[in-house]
């Protein structure tokens, strides 16, 4: 059987002998694993910090795919849409997912098993039951004073 990260055209598990900073912008991009938890948006609590997911999702979301459906140009519609990069990353880290690669990569923790990266699949994520895909609801559907009514538990 041939090794899955061959397949996707980069060095064996790159982001283990690179640091952040080092990565080419596709292999960055390969860090997502397509699970759509940072396109869902969250609540915080303004007296503990915490961060709590909704399942309404950001209006590009696609929902069967958990990927945004116009990501090149996403700033024309969603202005406010993070560009994650390794220099802006520790800013960041309090909304992630638990799950997310480049969080897990920054605390030095290995990627999970279900990671397109390690198990070849681009499908794996939902498979494993870590994305959010079928339980979300498009933004624009909920009035932004009943997102508590829509607090999910993040998929892990």
């Amino acid at each position: 059987m041939s090794d899955p990260i061959r397949r996707t055209g980069f060095a064996p598990r790159f982001w283990e002998r690179k640091q952040m900073s080092e990565l080419t912008q596709p292999e960055w991009e390969a860090l997502c694993d397509g699970c759509g938890k940072c396109c869902l948006n969250k609540l915080e609590d303004e007296d503990t910090g915490e961060i709590a997911l909704t399942r309404i999702a950001c209006r590009l979301l696609d929902d069967s795919t958990c990927r945004c459906g116009q990501y090149d140009i996403r700033h024309q519609f969603v202005p406010e849409c993070i560009v994650l990069r390794p220099d802006n990353i520790e800013d960041h880290l309090y909304w992630m997912p638990q799950t997310c690669a480049y969080r897990l990569i920054h605390e030095g923790r290995p990627l999970y098993d279900w990671h397109p990266l390690i198990s070849g699949r681009a499908d794996s994520v939902h498979h494993a039951g870590v994305s959010v895909r079928g339980i979300t609801v498009p933004e624009f559907e909920i009035a932004e004073e009943d997102w508590e009514d829509h607090l999910i538990e993040e998929p892990t």
